[in-house]
């Protein structure tokens, strides 16, 4: 697989892996595969979640914010 940048998103990844230690093929990949671990562990949570409905395990309203919240302060 290939994947274009133009010039200066090259030269952001450059500077910003540059800053990391890193080049910016590895930060470019690091981050692509971060991305497919999240995907996997949102995907999995989310059908967890169906399953807890389908058993009639439901939390509150209430609950929900005061976890989204927590959530967002994090």
């Amino acid at each position: 697989m290939e994947v274009h940048f133009t010039p200066e998103q090259e030269a952001q990844l450059a500077q910003i892996a540059a800053g990391a230690g890193t080049d910016a093929e590895r930060l470019v990949k690091d981050a692509a595969l971060r991305l497919l671990q999240e995907d996997a562990r949102f995907r999995a949570a989310v059908r967890e979640g169906i399953v807890q409905a389908d058993r009639g395990e439901f939390i509150q309203e209430e609950e929900m914010d005061a976890r989204l919240e927590q959530m967002l302060r994090s």
